[in-house]
């Protein structure tokens, strides 16, 4: 990941970015009882404690242990707990065992995020590391520009803030789309906060299909503000003509698809996705249930009726690229999106694409722990652009790569059909 002139927020203190973002997180939590941050029902899943964790532990491992000499870290045992997979930093807890712990405590993790952020509060405020929104410069108080070695300090740790709140943010949506697929398993069906069902909002209109010209497009970020490195280098790409859907498929016409035997007809369907439907007896998206003959769907509310015209949500790439195949059009390559989407409104569902998830061409993975972000995850798995229900506000922009393997369903995951 990597920022460039890393845009903080309207107000451009970075400081209180810091903690708007840090209290959201907060507040997400607010509605769980002390049971709820523990399980941890599949690899692929985090328990909330982890996640509130893994995020603080981002900020005292990359910023307060370099920045803040002599910085007494928390507690020693930390570091092994809450790293995720940065080889560079060390040894970790493996993945699947997160939520086999039963200490530390949730108060201790807490208390975690207290002391980090009094020490980065600390360190934003400190007059010898003032940082302004898009600027590297002492405050206009008469006071000597600072040398070139302070800029460049300055600039890393800008950079590290930035990209840890934004790696925060992508924890806000994980913490919801992890905590759902636990509370999903429950019997009980909780909900996580009564009449909180972003899942059902849907759009206006019927399906329709805006053209583009074939042509060379430019691909990738090239604003001012931040953006992961997975966004670079912009460059030039060549699209034939296309059409693609002004709007999401919807819950009613994907249920079309099962009443008319998709699950249950190979030939719509990628080998390895056939294999994936009949090895886990896949007759449904995510979440939904049926009782009585009535679709019902687990929602961060808990269980209610399908909502007929919301976007389908919560399906592998499989799903959609199947379900592509039973319309006779297909999925747009994540280049064909990326050009046409000032043409139609997004961000309902993260929407998958038939395009592999490979560097661009420039892409330069950064030199230490933070070049292990995305490079290395750049194989066997599918990129989903735009953005979801789930997508912390600000979050989201036209040239963000998200990436998944093609059977995990637990994201906000939709489809938007191209020919």
């Amino acid at each position: 990941m990597q920022a460039s002139n890393p845009k903080l927020s309207p107000s451009g203190d970075l400081c209180a970015f810091y903690n708007n973002v840090r209290s959201h997180t907060e507040e997400l939590c607010r509605p769980l009882e002390i049971e709820d941050y523990i399980p941890q029902p599949t690899v692929d899943v985090s328990p909330p404690r982890w996640n509130i964790a893994h995020t603080t532990w981002f900020f005292e491992e990359m910023i307060l242990k370099r920045f803040v000499p002599g910085y007494e870290v928390f507690d020693e045992s930390f570091g092994f707990l809450f790293n995720s997979y940065y080889n560079s930093i060390g040894d970790r807890v493996a993945r699947d065992h997160r939520g086999n712990l039963s200490r530390p405590t949730v108060s201790q993790v807490f208390e975690y995020r207290k002391y980090v952020d009094a020490a980065m509060n600390e360190l934003l405020a400190n007059r010898e590391l003032i940082i302004e929104y898009g600027k590297l410069e002492k405050a206009s108080t008469g006071e000597k520009a600072p040398n070139s070695q302070l800029l460049t300090l300055n600039s890393q740790l800008a950079q590290l803030v930035v990209l840890g709140l934004n790696h925060e943010q992508q924890h806000q949506e994980l913490f919801l789309t992890d905590l759902k697929y636990t509370f999903g398993l429950n019997p009980l069906f909780p909900a996580y906060r009564e009449n909180f069902a972003p899942e059902e909002t849907a759009e206006s209109g019927s399906e329709s299909f805006v053209e583009l010209s074939e042509g060379v497009y430019e691909i990738g970020y090239g604003g001012s503000g931040f953006c992961f490195d997975n966004e670079l280098a912009r460059h030039k790409t060549y699209l034939n003509d296309f059409e693609i859907a002004t709007r999401l498929v919807t819950n009613i016409e994907f249920l079309e698809f099962i009443q008319d035997g998709g699950y249950r007809d190979h030939r719509l369907w990628h080998s390895e996705g056939w294999d994936w439907v009949n090895q886990n007896k896949v007759n449904s998206p995510l979440y939904w249930h049926e009782h009585d003959g009535e679709w019902h769907q687990f929602t961060l509310a808990g269980l209610r009726p399908l909502p007929l015209d919301a976007p389908v949500c919560h399906v592998s790439y499989y799903e959609a690229a199947a379900y592509a195949e039973w319309r006779e059009m297909r999925l747009a390559t994540e280049f064909e999106w990326e050009a046409a989407s000032g043409k139609f409104n997004w961000g309902l569902r993260w929407e998958w694409t038939n395009s592999a998830y490979l560097p661009y061409p420039g892409f330069r993975k950064a030199a230490g722990a933070v070049g292990e972000y995305n490079g290395k995850f750049m194989i066997n798995q599918m990129v989903l652009r735009g953005a979801s229900v789930a997508t912390p506000e600000g979050h989201s922009r036209a040239t963000y790569r998200n990436f998944f393997h093609p059977h995990l369903r637990w994201q906000f995951n939709g489809i938007r059909l191209a020919k």
